[in-house]
């Protein structure tokens, strides 16, 4: 097993980097956020609702710029049947950001909520909010193995160890950085965590493109000379799935924790939209050095280097692709310089999907749904707790799956199937109850399922129209995979399902219950006759101890000057600018 010393010692160099600006911005910061009721583990989730222009452009940005996301890119562009045209993250995370913020980002910001649960525990009730947490705890969980896995992979060149023990060893020190503090730490690195990837890559591709094993990146784009061209081209019988792969990136990216820790953490919501474009912007240019050494190593002639004569794509090492441009076409110390950075830098990306696990289980589910009246110290150690856990479950997923993009789609998938639908209708629909919650979650849970998953090695059980059977060829042991390929868009179609089966069985069931065809008896989950029951009701509408209604904490009483067909359903008061109401107060007009 060789070692590069010069490379440990990058590495070691950054990640002390890094390590001190997390510690120094939990020392900075360590009584930011806590007010008169000492609420600490608050100030952990989303520090003093204060991060500024500055440090929010940055750790907004870094929501999806990581590990995943520039191997990932570089990945897809490398590979021969796929290129550029599919490497869809870039402006599909990108546009995430914005309509996030443009829609998003002020209801939820302004009505100071803590987590993205917060707004489903409140009108849905806390079991279905439990139910809610299992598909956004998984996104956060395939994230970080995504994370996990590109440094693992990014270690191995380096270091050339085993991958699996690098991905360990990344996990370890990655649940280190979260324990160092809370969202400030998160945020303050991200600075540095940027600055990294953009100097790291930068300064390597030059010296990647002026290699003598390297054609003309201009020419491979179109013409086929070592492989075929790095654009890539979209076949008409894939139009349906590249377009459902985009709408999943696109419109999956939306809710996250991950995303409204830092929207939640805006000084103000007007900050928090403007800090979710600024990031779009960010996600694009972060993701070009990326693109470059993508189609570099489709330029290459690998027998001229020192990797070997047999291409990445050939020994089923492409997810590997940028660190190995970086070690195999760059002198040592650009690569090591490189490799150290992107390392160090990726690594402290993983921190942040698992303080948005740990925060959601902490709140949502520990106290909001089992221990109402635990101390703020409790619920600092069942976060501290939390993370141990949610980072080893992310370590598993990083070991057992293989592409870092199939982790990325893996991630979105239930995200965007089950919970963006019901993010639209507990903010902008009216009338939507427990009921209907609860029947999405089955419409689109089964929906996706039916549809299979080939990196789980899942089967389908539903074969939407236009599928086909495919191979997958392992060049190093020579084994075949057979698998059904869905050209169906099945994925936005569960989604579009989801959201109808909200609105029609809400509606549907208030009908019932209200025109006494159904016994009140029977609204066993209080969504529709009691429907001001405490069990839906938010500690900050209602005082635990005595049952008082805080009048200022209701939504103001507007008298209604006429109504349309839009205005019956649609919750205009999401849009505006007064974001004092809620969704349990504004719902309940109905």
């Amino acid at each position: 097993m060789t070692i590069h010393v010069e490379g440990l010692v990058a590495i070691v160099l950054f990640y002390v980097l890094i390590l001190f600006v997390g510690i120094w911005a939990a020392w900075k910061n360590k009584n930011s956020g806590v007010g008169e009721s000492g609420d600490r583990s608050e100030s952990i989730m989303v520090g003093g609702r204060d991060i500024g222009l500055f440090v929010g452009g940055f750790t907004m940005t870094a929501t999806w710029v990581g590990g995943g996301y520039i191997n990932g890119t570089a990945e897809y562009v490398y590979l021969p049947d796929y290129g550029l045209a599919w490497a869809q993250a870039p402006f599909g995370y990108a546009l995430s950001l914005v309509l996030g913020g443009l829609f998003f980002a002020k209801p939820m910001r302004s009505r100071g909520y803590v987590t993205m649960l917060d707004p489903f525990q409140q009108l849905y009730g806390k079991r279905m909010g439990g139910l809610l947490f299992i598909p956004a705890l998984m996104g956060e969980i395939f994230w970080s193995a995504a994370i996990l896995s590109a440094l693992g992979a990014t270690l191995s060149v380096i270091v050339d160890i085993n991958i699996n023990m690098s991905v360990v060893i990344s996990a370890l020190i990655a649940i280190f950085y979260t324990l160092v503090g809370g969202l400030y730490s998160v945020a303050y690195t991200d600075v540095v965590q940027l600055f990294c990837i953009f100097l790291g890559l930068w300064i390597s591709v030059p010296f990647a493109l002026s290699n003598p094993a390297v054609s003309d990146i201009g020419v491979s784009a179109k013409e086929a000379i070592y492989q075929s061209p790095w654009l890539g081209k979209i076949r008409p019988e894939d139009n349906w799935l590249w377009a459902d792969n985009f709408f999943l990136l696109m419109l999956g990216g939306i809710p996250w924790q991950v995303y409204f820790q830092r929207v939640l953490s805006a000084s103000s919501a007007t900050y928090a939209q403007v800090l979710s474009v600024l990031a779009a912007f960010g996600c694009l240019v972060m993701a070009v050095p990326s693109v470059l050494i993508g189609a570099i190593g489709a330029s290459t002639d690998w027998n001229q280097t020192t990797y070997g004569s047999i291409a990445p794509k050939d020994k089923d090492e492409s997810d590997m692709i940028l660190p190995i441009v970086l070690q195999h076409l760059c002198p040592p110390y650009i690569s090591f310089f490189g490799l150290g950075a992107v390392s160090a830098a990726v690594m402290s990306s993983a921190d942040s999907s698992i303080l948005s696990a740990s925060s959601m289980f902490a709140r949502n589910i520990y106290q909001q749904a089992f221990r109402q009246m635990a101390s703020d110290t409790e619920i600092v150690w069942v976060m501290r707790i939390t993370i141990f856990v949610f980072g080893a479950l992310a370590t598993a997923m990083a070991l057992l799956t293989g592409s870092v993009y199939g982790l990325w789609y893996l991630s979105s998938d239930l995200v965007y199937v089950i919970i963006f639908p019901q993010l639209i209708s507990v903010l902008f629909v009216k009338g939507t109850n427990t009921y209907g919650s609860v029947a999405a979650y089955i419409f689109g849970l089964l929906l996706r399922i039916g549809g299979g998953e080939p990196y789980l090695k899942l089967p389908p059980f539903i074969y939407y129209p236009g599928w086909v059977t495919e191979e997958k060829v392992h060049h190093i042991s020579g084994d075949v995979e057979y698998f059904v390929r869905q050209r169906f868009p099945f994925k936005s179609m569960s989604m579009v399902a989801s959201f109808l089966a909200n609105v029609v069985f809400s509606y549907l069931t208030k009908y019932l219950f209200e025109s006494g065809m159904l016994s009140h008896k029977y609204d066993f989950l209080d969504a529709v006759v009691s429907k001001h029951s405490k069990e839906i009701m938010d500690k900050a509408t209602l005082v635990s101890n005595h049952d008082n209604i805080i009048l200022s904490e209701m939504a103001p009483v507007r008298q209604a000057l006429g109504a349309t067909l839009a205005g019956t359903f649609i919750n205009t008061e999401a849009l505006s600018d007064d974001g004092e109401s809620s969704p349990e107060s504004y719902h309940s007009k109905n």
